[in-house]
Parts: C-alpha cells; sequence; structure tokens
C-alpha cells in the first residue's frame, strides 16, 4: 500500500486521538458512513486503545434520514469543532437540495481554521459546491462523475476509488470509503494495524487510490471480447461528441458488417442503438442530478436538436425529458 504523503492525519486531540466528525445529509448512503466509521472502531479495538473518535452532526441536530429509510441519532447540529478534527460530508440521493446555504458556510469556515475535509460518496459535490475542491484533484460515485463534470470543470475530477490531495479527501459510494479509511491508518498507525482492520472485516484486497471504481467492461456486460470492449470504452469517452459505426469500425480494424454482427451476437442489439442507449442513459443522470436545462443535457449528451433528444428519450423511457425532471423533484419533496 502506498502511503499519502501530504495528508497524514497526525494531528491528534489532547488525549492522543483523531477525532472524526461525520456530517449526515438528508438522504445519506448508510454503506458509505458504515464503511468509514466501522475501520476506526476495530482499529480502537484491536490496539486497545482509542486511537480515533467520532461524533455525528447534522444541520440543525436533528436525527437524519439516510437514503434507504433508516434514521439516525446525532450528537449535535452545526458546532465550532477543533482544527484537528477531520471532517467528512456523507452525501447520498438528492445532495444537492440536501446541501443548504447554512452547510456550505460552515463548511468554508472550518476550512478557513485549517481543518481536513472530506466527502463520502455524494458529499464531493458539496465540497465542491462550496468551492473547496477548486485546483485538487477528486472523485465521486461513477453515477455523478459527469454532472460534477459539467458543474465544477475547476475541478480536477478522476474515477479512482479514492483520492487523498492537499486537506481534502474525497471517495466513492458503497465500499470505498474503506480503502480510503484503511489507507489513513496505514499513514498514522501503519500498514500491520490496517491489515488487522481489514481482516477483522473479512476484507482481503485494499484498493489503492490507482484503482478505478467500476469493473472492467467485459466483467460489466458478461463477453469477453476484446474488439468489442475497445468499442464500447471508446463510445463511453464520447458522449458528447458521438462517432459513427464506420469509424468506430476503422478504429478496432474492422469492417462496418463485421461490427453489426459482433454487437447482435453478444449484446442482441445493434452498435448504433447500444450506443443510443448508452447517451441517454447518460443524460438522465444529467437531469436527476444537475440543474442543467434540458437543452444542455441534449447537447453534453450528443443531440444537436432538442426535439430530437426529446422523441428519443419518450421512445427509450416512456416519459420526456422535462417530466423526468419534474417528476423526481417531486420526489425529493414527499422524501424530505
Amino acid at each position: 500500500m502506498v502511503a499519502q504523503h501530504d495528508t497524514r492525519p497526525k494531528r491528534r486531540d489532547a488525549g492522543g486521538r483523531q477525532h472524526v466528525v461525520f456530517l449526515l445529509l438528508e438522504r445519506f448512503t448508510l454503506m458509505a458512513f458504515a464503511a468509514a466509521v466501522e475501520p476506526l472502531r476495530l482499529a480502537n479495538r484491536v490496539t486497545g486503545r482509542t486511537l480515533y473518535s467520532w461524533q455525528l452532526v447534522s444541520e440543525t441536530g436533528a436525527p437524519v434520514r439516510c437514503s434507504n429509510g433508516v434514521e439516525l441519532s446525532v450528537d449535535s447540529g452545526l458546532e465550532d469543532v477543533a482544527p484537528d478534527a477531520m471532517i467528512l460530508v456523507c452525501g447520498g440521493l438528492d445532495v444537492q437540495r440536501a446541501t443548504s446555504p447554512a452547510i456550505l458556510s460552515w463548511l468554508r469556515k472550518r476550512a478557513r481554521h485549517g481543518n481536513l475535509l472530506g466527502g463520502l460518496c455524494t458529499g464531493t459535490w458539496t465540497l465542491a459546491k462550496a468551492g473547496l475542491l477548486d485546483g485538487h484533484r477528486a472523485t465521486i460515485h461513477w453515477e455523478n462523475h459527469m454532472a460534477v463534470v459539467e458543474d465544477f470543470p475547476e475541478i480536477d475530477l478522476t474515477k479512482s476509488v479514492f483520492v487523498i490531495h492537499n486537506k481534502r479527501l474525497t471517495s466513492a459510494g458503497g465500499t470505498a470509503p474503506l480503502d480510503l479509511m484503511l489507507t489513513l491508518i496505514t499513514n498514522s498507525e501503519g500498514a500491520d494495524l490496517a491489515h488487522a482492520v481489514a481482516d477483522q472485516l473479512v476484507y482481503s484486497a485494499i484498493r489503492t487510490n490507482r484503482d478505478s471504481q467500476r469493473l472492467s467492461i467485459p466483467a460489466r456486460i458478461g463477453v469477453r471480447h476484446p474488439k468489442l470492449a475497445r468499442v464500447i470504452g471508446i463510445m463511453e469517452n464520447h458522449i458528447e461528441d458521438p462517432i459513427s459505426p464506420s469509424d468506430l469500425a476503422s478504429q478496432v480494424e474492422m469492417s462496418t458488417r463485421q461490427l453489426e454482427r459482433l454487437f447482435r451476437r453478444y449484446l442482441n442489439r445493434s452498435p448504433k442503438r447500444y450506443y443510443m442507449e448508452l447517451r441517454l442513459e447518460r443524460a438522465r443522470h444529467l437531469l436527476m442530478q444537475t440543474d442543467m436545462s434540458v437543452i444542455s443535457v441534449a447537447l453534453a449528451t450528443g443531440f444537436t436538436s432538442p426535439s430530437h433528444f426529446s422523441k428519443c428519450y419518450r421512445a427509450h423511457y416512456d416519459t420526456t425529458p422535462y417530466r423526468e425532471r419534474g417528476a423526481h423533484a417531486s420526489e425529493g419533496e414527499e422524501a424530505l
């Protein structure tokens, strides 16, 4: 495991502990939060010492309901914390709605006071909205990646499992925070303790900041065909500027007819249809996760005509882009 040289969390309180503050946003992801706090608990248990302490906070001090409906009590509202505390923002669904001006102001204040700040899952978006990731490398759950690229172009966004850069920590959702915390434990206490904690969690392969979030294309589509995987990779990297089937075929040294047969055989659809589905899926993510106008979403996914975009979207999702966004906003209001 490679130790990070620039954010080793060695600052501790008077009791010799590293204190971690978890800011829970409404509809946060429970898995990501648990993956971050459990390694701290187990590090204390394995060593028999209180190396880490933590507290849960919310904007008002009221309990917070996570995305699966479970409600968690917190220790306090937004209060001043010591400059040696690490603050991790736990996000999940509808992070834009959950990120209030008060939260943004509090985070900016904590940044000025020198706190180490991090985002788990979509908590990265909150840090970005506060302007605290400008000029930093960062990551976020792959489903939200393009939304952040569109909204915050000044961030060097990667698709890594986690990123540690200067005084900012960011991690994708799911189990990715576990890898982040094990790396921080390695940097602070040594690899032996991190491995002991991983063993307690029955976690046999600790990922590094060089690991990607998503499965390989062959694993995702269930087909191990190198040229098919290459074409799909090209498609995924050219959503805004789609490439013609003939050019795709040329790039993998195939004829257009051969490419057509390849897609029909393994994916039961034409290359054109598969490409369209990728673009529409990306468009749906942008509609639901950003404030981009429908026209901007259309352009970002390779549609030069809003009417054509709407027609294709309706054919695939049985609703229009405008209704999709309206329905999603209504669901968020009901959840609150």
